[in-house]
């Protein structure tokens, strides 16, 4: 009986073991490099692949877009539909619900217009007027839209980060990051982050000199893990300044493949359609011939000056449509100030970049948008939202994309994924369907032979 008993003990012994060594180690802290800037900006402006990973560790959107086409919640603990028209969004605090609200209400407004702002488009009102309820946002639907959830993913649509922004760290010091004991996910698995902002020689360096666990944004074809494409670049341009056969000016001139491959930072690829090969994946129309020669012109192209690739992308354009007549000046401007001139009308030419979300349906929203065809909005979204079948609705979207193309002023040109690293003793890597990484739930792994472990 004794030996039975005995035997009984060590098989439990050993079953928890076996379960203990299953479970991700709490603490540690990882070395992190990137090529972005120090600090990011606002959401709906932070939305290059690297920024927004960053932004989603301090203020992160209610939810995360799961690969499998669902969504886990993020800021938000709850997302429920109380009945088919309505969404009903519980907030860890009212602080929480009363930022979330703001930034909605922002991104409609003339100070801070966004071409994101199409992904509220099928509430009610969208989105001008939010007004919480204690910690809970009560949502109302203007027509049938069951992407809604998973577009409110979008990381532009994050509140700011701020001092009182419940993210999974907080920020601590210049380039720290703490775990946030009180995130509604639970607390990461790591204690801290250090992040270390370099160029891509610095990038290099650092890896190569296994001074860095995790490296984000880098520009190397081999040895990385590569998000989903969506950083989606067009060149904007106003129909009511630039002759009619602008575009086919354009797409005579401009060679896709050879732009991306000599000019644009990987992982990249060419983009002949609205929406970028991984949400619409058919051939590129052929290249149309030369327009009839014209009087010689001048305009100016302005790009995002925070953005390395973009410069040589537009001195290759400045090049290829002096071949059709044109004389290009070249601006840089911030971010801030590119979209405030979008918004406003005021360009000729913009290299425009979007950070379009995974799903095709709302990706056509912002695309409309940016290209100045709010008014389209109204047409197309109610189509699509009508269909009850998620194959249905995407099918319809690339269908309206390829549909729509020549009445929307943007000539897309390549799409772009996060380009990342990891060392052999990280744990949990992790990506969502947005192309971004999870950094919440990296954990450090033990060295060989030794046991893991549960929360200490």
């Amino acid at each position: 009986m004794r030996l039975r008993s005995t035997l009984a003990c060590l098989a439990l012994l050993a079953s928890a073991s076996a379960q203990a060594a299953g479970r991700p180690r709490f603490g540690g802290e990882l070395r992190v490099a990137h090529d972005g800037p120090p600090e990011v900006a606002e959401p709906a402006l932070a939305d290059t692949p690297l920024e927004a990973t960053l932004l989603g560790l301090l203020s992160p959107p209610v939810c995360r877009a799961t690969r499998d086409g669902g969504f886990e919640p993020a800021l938000a603990r709850e997302l429920s539909r109380p009945t088919p028209q309505s969404l009903r969004i519980a907030l860890p605090d009212p602080a929480s619900a009363t930022a979330l609200a703001r930034a909605w209400m922002r991104l409609a407004s003339s100070d801070g217009a966004s071409p994101y702002r199409a992904l509220l488009h099928p509430l009610r009102g969208e989105a001008r007027q939010v007004t919480p309820r204690g910690a809970t946002l009560e949502l109302t639907l203007a027509y049938p839209w069951p992407d809604l959830e998973r577009a409110l993913c979008h990381p532009a649509l994050a509140p700011p980060a701020s001092a009182n922004a419940l993210g999974p760290f907080t920020a601590a010091g210049r380039g720290a990051l703490e775990a946030q004991t009180a995130w509604p996910q639970g607390r990461p698995y790591l204690d801290r982050l250090l992040l270390t902002a370099t160029d891509q020689r610095g990038l290099s360096r650092l890896w190569s000199s296994r001074q860095v666990q995790v490296e984000l944004g880098v520009a190397a074809e081999t040895d990385t893990t590569a998000g989903a494409p969506l950083y989606a670049t067009f060149l904007a341009f106003s129909p009511r300044r630039l002759p009619p056969d602008f575009r086919q000016a354009v797409e005579s001139a401009i060679d896709r493949e050879d732009l991306t491959r000599l000019f644009v930072q990987a992982p990249a690829q060419p983009m002949p359609h609205l929406l970028p090969p991984a949400m619409l994946d058919a051939p590129a129309r052929p290249r149309p011939a030369a327009p009839s020669a014209r009087p010689a012109r001048t305009v100016t192209l302005r790009y995002d000056a925070s953005v390395e690739d973009q410069r040589a992308v537009a001195e290759r354009i400045q090049v290829k449509l002096h071949e059709r007549g044109y004389t290009v000046a070249l601006e840089a401007l911030p971010r801030a100030a590119l979209r405030a001139r979008w918004a406003q009308g005021d360009f000729e030419l913009m290299l425009h970049a979007l950070l379009l979300p995974p799903i095709p349906g709302p990706a056509l929203a912002v695309v409309l948008d940016a290209g100045g065809r709010k008014d389209l909005l109204g047409v197309e979204l109610p189509a699509i939202g009508a269909l009850a079948s998620s194959a249905a609705r995407d099918a319809r979207a690339r269908e309206r994309a390829l549909a729509l193309a020549a009445s929307v002023p943007l000539v897309p040109l390549y799409a772009q994924g996060l380009g990342m690293r990891f060392a052999p003793d990280v744990g949990g890597v992790m990506m969502d369907a947005q192309g971004l990484p999870s950094l919440d739930g990296l954990h450090v792994l033990p060295a060989e032979g030794t046991a893991m472990g549960g929360r200490p």
